[in-house]
């Protein structure tokens, strides 16, 4: 007989990143072939992180409160509660919280195991715009420049 999983996700721990929080919901009911993650950002939080593209994974964002802005290549698209947007594989993109309230963002993502991202931005320290090298400490995700070493950003878990 399946097992069928059951989580209530405000309840998971929050994993590190720059918006309010981040609940891996794929990682608590043992799903291997997507990720599906649930993120809260207050207004100018971002989601999750970077200007970035995953060569070889497709996401699609699905906001369910608040509104969000997500920066792509063709431009910035605006999305309110109930709208969708599509991520093809390789395609550059930024999300980030707008508007006055608190946005609720589902990202889902496919293939899982294949969700490796590669961020594009200048670094502040040394001006190039190169990928971002990560490392965990204590809980914290550190992301470095790849040219210079230079940490960029400390993304620890959300407040609860």
């Amino acid at each position: 007989m399946p097992e069928y999983p059951t989580v209530d996700v405000d309840d998971l721990p929050d994993a590190a990143g720059p918006s309010r929080h981040k609940k891996e919901v794929d990682e608590a009911v043992g799903a291997t072939a997507f990720g599906f993650n649930v993120y809260v950002a207050d207004p100018g939080e971002q989601i999750p992180w970077g200007y970035h593209r995953h060569p070889d994974h497709e996401e699609l964002f699905y906001v369910t409160a608040g509104e969000i802005a997500v920066e792509t290549a063709d431009g910035t698209e605006s999305l309110a509660a109930g709208e969708a947007l599509f991520v093809p594989p390789d395609a550059p993109n930024k999300a980030r919280a707008v508007g006055d309230a608190r946005a609720r963002v589902v990202a889902v993502g496919a293939p899982k195991d294949e969700d490796a991202s590669i961020i594009e931005e200048p670094c502040p320290s040394c001006g190039e715009e190169t990928d971002r090298t990560s490392d965990t400490e204590d809980a914290a995700v550190v992301l470095s420049c790849a040219a210079c070493g230079a940490t960029v950003e400390r993304l620890t878990p959300g407040p609860d």
